[in-house]
């Protein structure tokens, strides 16, 4: 039976936005992040980790710099007995000046390449799986792949509210951080279980 998934974005939704991030010293869990994986993956789901990381296209640093960040972030979630399933990042931007990473693809999101690969990869049903982040290229990310998505008002989250959305583009529900985005699929994956019960 294939695996169900909440795909994470990194930066101002686990972890304290900080542009252009590449000192592991300075990852910082945000409140109720390292719960909210603990409880996404208690519950039966995947945590995976999708990541638009231009930086590397743009010169500001290389890709050794992510995977020390990214393993700083999984340090930091073992204090909460927790972890990423998987860590998944677009090193690409079209107007970067490293000419390696600099072009277009199909994983900078919001297009859907890291949500594809991580399917392929770990099994997963991508139907039956959600994502999680504070802009709206997170969101377009998980609509267009047909997840449900939750918008968290941390990071650029707030900004993203207040700017708007153009109808059937606004996520299907606003959270105040991840801690309360677990919480929420959790409760509805519970009524969803009731609802089916009842239908018996």
């Amino acid at each position: 039976m294939p695996n169900k998934a909440v795909f994470l974005d990194r930066d101002g939704t686990i972890i304290a936005e900080k542009e252009y991030l590449s000192d592991p010293a300075k990852v910082e869990l945000l409140p109720g992040a390292g719960d909210g994986v603990a409880h996404i993956r208690a519950a039966g789901y995947l945590a995976v980790m999708t990541s638009n990381q231009s930086g590397v296209a743009r010169g500001y640093f290389d890709e050794a710099a992510v995977a020390r960040v990214n393993d700083r972030l999984q340090d930091m979630l073992g204090k909460f007995n927790t972890k990423l399933d998987g860590t998944y990042y677009c090193p690409h931007y079209a107007k970067g000046s490293n000419p390696v990473f600099s072009r277009e693809c199909d994983c900078r999101k919001p297009k859907p390449g890291m949500l594809k690969q991580a399917a392929r990869e770990l099994d997963i049903d991508l139907n039956s799986s959600w994502v999680i982040g504070d802009k709206q290229a997170d969101i377009d990310f998980g609509r267009q792949a047909g997840l449900k998505t939750i918008l968290v008002l941390t990071g650029y989250g707030e900004e993203t509210r207040k700017q708007g959305m153009a109808p059937g583009e606004g996520p299907d529900y606003i959270a105040r951080d991840l801690g309360e985005a677990a919480e929420l699929i959790i409760a509805l994956k519970k009524t969803a279980r009731g609802l089916r019960n009842d239908g018996e």
